[in-house]
C-alpha cells in the first residue's frame, strides 16, 4: 500500500551554534516521489537542515520526521542515500573494493555489490579505474565514485548536497540525467544547491532559504505563475534611461530582451507610456514568467541575492538599478 505520509516533515526546527542561529523555525514537507530543491546562498542553513534530517545533528527546537519516524537511530535511514557537501573516500582502498564495502554496510551482498559497482563504473566512464586506489583519481573522478557509493544500494530517498560542485559541464549533464532517471523510477530526491538555474532545470518543488529562515516554499510551476506579475520583458530601439524610473527595481539582459523586475505597486502601462514618451520604439512589451533567481531576489532581498552569487547590478535596490 502506498504511504501517503511525506518523506520528510520538519516542524518548527531551530538549530543554534552558540549565539549563531543556523536554522530558525523551519517548517518543511517533502512529498514522496518528488524532486525537491532546498535552495539558498552558502551559509543560509541548507547543510545544517540536511544534517538534522539525517540525524547527524539534533535540533534545539522542533521535530524531524524521516520516512515516517522521528527516531534518528531508526534502521530505515539505511534506505537513504546521502551525498554530503564535504566529499570523502577511503584513499588507500581500490575503487571497486571501496564501492563494494559501501554497498555492504548498506545491506548489499558482496557479489551483487560488485555487479552493480561495475555497471555504474561503466556508465560513468571509469571501468579502467576499478583496480586503482581512490587517491590516484582526480577530484572529479573521486566525486563520481562517491556518487556511485551513494546510490549503489538503490535508496528510496536520495539527498544530494551541492552534488555538481567542481564538476565540468559534461559530467554535470551526465549526473543530471542520472538524477532524472532516479526520479522517474519513483525515488524521492532532495537536491540542495545555491545555483538557481540548475535547480530550475531539475526541481518540481522548491524551498528558498535565506539567512536561516524559509522565505518561499511550493511547487515551481505554481510559484512561477504566482510571480508572473513581477517580471516585464521589453525589447526596443532608442534610449534606455526610462527603464530605471519608478516601478522598476532592477533590470537584466535575457536573450534579445531586457527583463525588468517590477516593484509590488508597479503599473506596467505607466512604464510603457514612459518609454514611448522617451522616444523608444517598443518591439516587445509583456509580462513573462520569472526565472527562479528573479523570484529569489524578490523574496530574499538584495543582500541575500548577492550572497547567493547574483551580481549586485542584477538585484533590486531602492530607487532603481545600482
Amino acid at each position: 500500500m502506498h504511504d501517503a505520509r511525506p518523506a520528510v516533515r520538519l516542524r518548527g526546527v531551530t538549530k543554534r551554534f552558540g549565539s549563531h542561529t543556523a536554522v530558525d523555525g523551519l517548517d518543511l514537507e517533502i512529498p514522496r516521489g518528488s524532486l525537491y530543491g532546498l535552495l539558498g546562498p552558502n551559509g543560509s542553513g541548507k547543510t545544517t537542515t540536511i544534517r538534522m534530517i539525517m540525524g547527524i545533528l539534533h535540533p534545539d527546537e522542533g521535530t524531524v520526521d524521516l520516512l515516517g519516524s522521528d527516531d534518528p537511530d531508526d534502521t530505515r535511514r539505511r534506505r537513504v542515500g546521502y551525498l554530503p557537501e564535504e566529499r570523502g573516500v577511503y584513499r588507500k582502498m581500490k575503487v571497486l573494493d571501496f564501492l563494494v564495502f559501501m554497498g555492504e554496510i548498506r545491506g548489499v551482498p558482496r557479489g551483487e555489490g560488485r555487479r552493480r559497482a561495475g555497471d555504474w563504473l561503466d556508465r560513468l566512464g571509469l571501468p579502467e579505474w576499478a583496480d586503482r586506489k581512490t587517491e590516484d583519481l582526480s577530484k572529479g573522478m573521486q566525486q563520481k565514485v562517491q556518487f556511485i557509493a551513494t546510490v549503489l544500494h538503490e535508496p528510496d530517498f536520495l539527498i544530494l548536497d551541492e552534488p555538481f560542485s567542481g564538476l565540468d559541464p559534461i559530467n554535470q549533464d551526465v549526473l543530471e540525467e542520472i538524477v532524472r532517471d532516479f526520479h522517474e523510477r519513483g525515488t524521492t530526491i532532495l537536491f540542495s544547491t545555491h545555483l538557481m538555474d540548475q535547480a530550475e532545470r531539475l526541481c518540481q518543488r522548491v524551498c528558498l532559504i535565506s539567512r536561516a529562515r524559509k522565505v518561499l516554499d511550493g511547487g515551481l510551476r505554481g510559484l512561477k505563475v504566482a510571480e508572473r506579475r513581477g517580471v516585464l520583458a521589453v525589447a526596443f530601439d532608442g534610449p534606455e534611461a526610462w527603464l530605471d524610473g519608478p516601478g522598476v527595481n532592477s533590470r537584466e539582459a535575457v536573450g534579445d530582451a531586457i527583463h525588468l523586475l517590477l516593484a509590488d505597486d508597479a503599473d506596467p502601462q505607466a512604464i510603457l507610456r514612459r518609454g514611448i514618451d522617451a522616444g523608444a520604439v517598443i518591439r516587445r512589451f509583456e509580462l513573462v514568467e520569472p526565472r527562479l533567481h528573479e523570484i529569489f531576489v524578490r523574496h530574499a532581498g538584495a543582500d541575500a541575492a548577492v550572497d547567493a552569487g547574483i551580481p549586485r547590478d542584477r538585484v533590486p535596490v531602492a530607487g532603481g538599478v545600482s
